[in-house]
Protein backbone atom coordinates (compact mmCIF):
# COMPACT_ATOMS: atom_id res chain seq x y z
CA UNK A 1 0.00 0.00 0.00
CA UNK A 2 1.31 3.42 -0.96
CA UNK A 3 1.31 6.49 1.28
CA UNK A 4 1.13 8.74 -1.77
CA UNK A 5 -1.85 10.77 -2.83
CA UNK A 6 -2.67 10.37 -6.51
CA UNK A 7 -1.67 13.37 -8.57
CA UNK A 8 -3.23 14.11 -11.93
CA UNK A 9 -1.14 14.33 -15.08
CA UNK A 10 -1.59 17.61 -16.92
CA UNK A 11 -3.42 15.67 -19.64
CA UNK A 12 -6.07 14.61 -17.14
CA UNK A 13 -6.58 18.25 -16.17
CA UNK A 14 -6.76 19.27 -19.82
CA UNK A 15 -9.32 16.59 -20.60
CA UNK A 16 -11.52 16.85 -17.48
CA UNK A 17 -11.43 20.60 -16.85
CA UNK A 18 -11.35 21.94 -20.39
CA UNK A 19 -12.12 19.46 -23.15
CA UNK A 20 -15.01 17.50 -21.63
CA UNK A 21 -17.01 20.52 -20.42
CA UNK A 22 -16.69 22.05 -23.90
CA UNK A 23 -17.35 18.73 -25.65
CA UNK A 24 -14.05 19.30 -27.45
CA UNK A 25 -12.40 16.33 -29.16
CA UNK A 26 -8.65 15.80 -29.30
CA UNK A 27 -8.70 16.31 -33.06
CA UNK A 28 -10.71 19.53 -32.81
CA UNK A 29 -8.35 20.92 -30.17
CA UNK A 30 -5.30 19.96 -32.22
CA UNK A 31 -6.73 21.72 -35.29
CA UNK A 32 -7.67 24.79 -33.27
CA UNK A 33 -4.16 25.26 -31.89
CA UNK A 34 -2.28 24.12 -34.99
CA UNK A 35 -0.53 20.98 -33.77
CA UNK A 36 -0.64 17.34 -34.87
CA UNK A 37 -3.45 15.37 -33.23
CA UNK A 38 -0.95 12.87 -31.82
CA UNK A 39 0.48 15.65 -29.60
CA UNK A 40 -2.88 16.19 -27.92
CA UNK A 41 -3.54 12.44 -27.82
CA UNK A 42 -0.22 11.87 -26.04
CA UNK A 43 -0.86 14.65 -23.52
CA UNK A 44 -4.41 13.53 -22.77
CA UNK A 45 -3.30 9.90 -22.33
CA UNK A 46 -0.34 10.82 -20.13
CA UNK A 47 2.42 9.68 -22.49
CA UNK A 48 3.57 13.18 -23.43
CA UNK A 49 4.18 16.22 -21.29
CA UNK A 50 3.43 19.85 -21.98
CA UNK A 51 6.13 21.89 -23.68
CA UNK A 52 6.40 25.67 -23.50
CA UNK A 53 5.21 25.90 -27.11
CA UNK A 54 2.12 23.78 -26.44
CA UNK A 55 1.42 25.76 -23.26
CA UNK A 56 1.45 29.01 -25.25
CA UNK A 57 -0.99 27.59 -27.76
CA UNK A 58 -3.33 26.08 -25.15
CA UNK A 59 -3.36 29.14 -22.92
CA UNK A 60 -4.07 31.40 -25.89
CA UNK A 61 -6.93 29.15 -27.00
CA UNK A 62 -8.51 28.81 -23.55
CA UNK A 63 -7.86 32.44 -22.51
CA UNK A 64 -5.55 31.55 -19.63
CA UNK A 65 -2.34 33.11 -18.37
CA UNK A 66 0.79 31.85 -20.08
CA UNK A 67 2.42 29.06 -18.13
CA UNK A 68 -0.82 27.65 -16.71
CA UNK A 69 -0.32 24.15 -18.10
CA UNK A 70 3.46 24.28 -17.65
CA UNK A 71 3.03 24.94 -13.93
CA UNK A 72 0.81 21.86 -13.64
CA UNK A 73 3.37 19.84 -15.62
CA UNK A 74 6.27 21.08 -13.46
CA UNK A 75 4.40 20.27 -10.25
CA UNK A 76 3.62 16.78 -11.54
CA UNK A 77 7.26 16.23 -12.54
CA UNK A 78 8.55 17.44 -9.16
CA UNK A 79 6.17 15.18 -7.24
CA UNK A 80 7.25 12.17 -9.28
CA UNK A 81 10.93 13.05 -8.89
CA UNK A 82 10.57 13.48 -5.13
CA UNK A 83 8.99 10.05 -4.95
CA UNK A 84 11.80 8.46 -6.97
CA UNK A 85 14.83 10.12 -5.39
CA UNK A 86 15.40 8.88 -1.86
CA UNK A 87 16.52 10.97 1.09
CA UNK A 88 19.62 8.75 1.23
CA UNK A 89 20.49 9.67 -2.37
CA UNK A 90 20.06 13.37 -1.65
CA UNK A 91 22.13 13.09 1.54
CA UNK A 92 25.11 11.96 -0.56
CA UNK A 93 25.14 15.32 -2.35
CA UNK A 94 27.33 17.84 -0.59
CA UNK A 95 25.97 21.40 -0.87
CA UNK A 96 28.24 23.92 -2.55
CA UNK A 97 30.30 26.03 -0.15
CA UNK A 98 29.44 29.65 -0.87
CA UNK A 99 31.74 32.60 -0.32
CA UNK A 100 31.04 34.69 2.79
CA UNK A 101 29.05 37.21 0.75
CA UNK A 102 26.79 34.42 -0.55
CA UNK A 103 27.46 35.30 -4.19
CA UNK A 104 27.98 32.56 -6.74
CA UNK A 105 29.14 34.97 -9.47
CA UNK A 106 27.15 33.19 -12.13
CA UNK A 107 26.45 34.69 -15.52
CA UNK A 108 22.77 35.26 -16.17
CA UNK A 109 21.59 34.56 -19.70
Amino acid sequence: MSNYIDIDHVGTVLREEFMEPLNLSMNALARAIGVPANYIHGIVHGTRGISAAIDLRLTRYFGLSQGYFLRIQTHYDMVLASRNITDAELAKIMPLDRPANGSLNVAVM
